[in-house]
């Protein structure tokens, strides 16, 4: 699972960016769950998992703003 997570905060910022689009955006929600699983977060696990059924489509700009201004995904870890 670390090497999950490593792997997408190695990514250039161009690919993160294009990950976060709708319909690819589920591999977002699968990178959260992984980071809370990893850290052993129940809180992120069950918000993961809701995120990675319910709406994986909302998030999708949330998750393009805070790439763009931080580099990375909003996330509670």
């Amino acid at each position: 699972m670390k090497g999950i997570i490593k792997g997408f905060d190695n990514l250039p910022l161009i690919v993160k960016i294009i990950f976060a689009l709708p319909g690819l955006d589920i591999l977002w929600a699968i990178y959260r769950l992984c980071r809370s699983l990893d850290k052993g977060n129940a809180v992120g696990i069950i918000l993961a998992v809701v995120m990675l059924i319910v709406c994986p489509a909302i998030f999708w700009l949330i998750d393009i703003i805070t790439l763009l201004f931080s580099g990375k995904v909003l996330w509670i870890d």
